[in-house]
């Protein structure tokens, strides 16, 4: 096998263990966003019904050799095979989405490959045997509903129904009510005692992304959920406050493995830069690689990741080059030998 093939079948292989790992199942289809062949802001449209289909956004030249490469792999993991099932809310009902169109069957089987453990095997099947939650969008510019042509602006609540921009009543979500995310008790009373529920997210122009900032419940399911958290403040308040002191010891633990961990895989690396690399990527909530699945497992390639992060930061003029305007790619390439020079005077 050539290098670059052997090189290829490597990046499958730990995409795949590491998407495995945190999910306990992988379709093919988010293997190719594990690569990042395929833009999860694409799969965020495609599940949320702004876009038909994916086949035009996935990247990467010829798929036949990576999906032989996922293949192999999960036959030595003993994992089961089967076809995923993708859908949306539609005012129908549930929707089955599809990567390809109409007459590209054998793609499509393809790409619905997933391979899971027989472990996980029920407890996927249970949770796609539900019904797709609806996706409300809190737009970024404005529109007007397709139906009754009502004008709606930048802010204003906005449901897709295949291609179609419905306004809420059009939807008929218009007796719903919008709960703000940030009070987690609330939004999980209301959610238990509400009969009809959306997401709403909304498009972050700064991070590329939908961002998730509420939902829609019945008025009566708020109503009862802020009467329930009112009796238990008190209570929930005292919990929070050992959970944060219970997360702070956890966090100051985990500092000290990833410490040890740095220092015996670069014993030259100064103590104290050791600890502080350790600190900066498994900071809670920064989703920094110390946080991923990797990180917390203390794999050796995450790990170097982090530390060369460091150096190109507090070792190197990176910053300034970047403050200077020039593009990241570009001012990685110009620290990049410095960076491995510092990594091999630690002992890497």
């Amino acid at each position: 096998m050539s290098k670059s093939k052997v090189q290829l079948q490597q990046r499958v292989i730990t995409a795949a263990e590491r998407l495995l790992e945190s999910q306990g199942h992988i379709s093919f289809l988010e293997l190719l966003m594990g690569l990042n062949w395929l833009s999860p802001n694409a799969e965020a449209a495609w599940r949320h019904g702004r876009i038909e289909h994916l086949a035009d956004d996935i990247h990467g030249g010829d798929l036949a050799l990576p999906f032989q490469h996922f293949a192999e792999w999960a036959a030595s993991k003993g994992l089961e095979q089967r076809q995923a099932v993708y859908t949306r809310a539609g005012r129908a009902g549930a929707h089955q989405l599809r990567i390809f169109p109409a007459g590209q069957d054998e793609l499509e089987a393809i790409f619905r490959t997933q391979f899971v453990s027989p472990a996980k095997r029920e407890a996927l099947q249970k949770k796609e045997t539900k019904d797709a939650q609806p996706v409300v969008f809190s737009i970024v510019r404005d529109s007007t509903c397709s139906e009754c042509g009502a004008e709606l602006w930048k802010g204003d609540l906005l449901f897709m129904d295949g291609q179609q921009p419905l306004c809420l009543a059009c939807a008929g979500m218009g007796e719903l009510e919008y709960l703000p995310r940030g009070d987690v008790a609330m939004t999980r009373r209301a959610t238990r005692y509400s009969s009809r529920t959306a997401v709403v997210v909304r498009f972050s122009r700064s991070r590329g992304r939908y961002e998730r900032q509420g939902i829609l419940v019945e008025p009566e399911a708020i109503a009862r959920a802020e009467q329930e958290c009112a009796a238990d403040a008190g209570e929930r308040a005292q919990a929070r406050a050992r959970a944060a002191v219970a997360r702070a010891q956890e966090d100051r633990e985990f500092a000290d493995h990833m410490t040890s961990a740095i220092l015996a895989l670069l014993p030259g690396c100064p103590p104290d830069e050791a600890h502080k690399i350790a600190e900066h990527t498994a900071t809670r909530g920064t989703g920094r690689v110390g946080r991923s699945a990797a990180g917390r497992a203390l794999q050796q390639d995450t790990l170097m990741l982090a530390v060369r992060a460091s150096i190109r930061h507090r070792h190197t003029n990176y910053d300034e080059l970047l403050a200077k305007g020039v593009e990241r790619q570009d001012a990685r390439d110009r620290v990049r030998d410095r960076v491995a020079e510092i990594v091999r005077q630690w002992g890497g």
